[in-house]
């Protein structure tokens, strides 16, 4: 192997063994749940039809921000408003993953409300 850029991603092949036993685990957000489901079970079920062995999606807790602001511009600091921002999360795990596994990930198609975060 050479000393260039190309020798170092060489050790980094999909069709490798050493990386078919990888965990990749996939964080999905949102502030709609239903899209972080419909989102989650795409992703099971894509994985589960090239044979590797899913663990989830697990619930994380969700994350709720409050914000308090005056009902009126001037006067009234008595009357106040509360608004709420949840954040919806799940995790999935992914083990004995192989190239048809990364490919299927790779080709689905979801939602733009949901942000997916994956680790390998």
């Amino acid at each position: 192997m050479g000393n260039g850029v190309n020798g170092s991603f060489a050790s980094y092949s999909l069709n490798e063994p050493n990386n078919m036993n990888q965990k990749i685990r996939i964080k999905l957000k949102s502030f709609d749940h239903s899209l972080v489901d419909k989102s989650a079970e795409k992703i099971v079920k894509a994985v589960k039809a090239t044979g590797a062995v899913v663990s989830g999606p697990i619930p994380l807790p969700t994350k709720v921000e409050k914000f308090t602001v005056l009902r009126s511009p001037h006067v009234n600091k008595k009357a106040r408003e509360q608004f709420q921002l949840c954040t919806y999360k799940r995790l999935i795990d992914i083990f004995s993953s192989s190239a048809k596994t990364v490919d299927a990930l790779m080709k689905l198609e979801l939602p733009s409300g949901v942000d997916v975060e994956i680790k390998v």
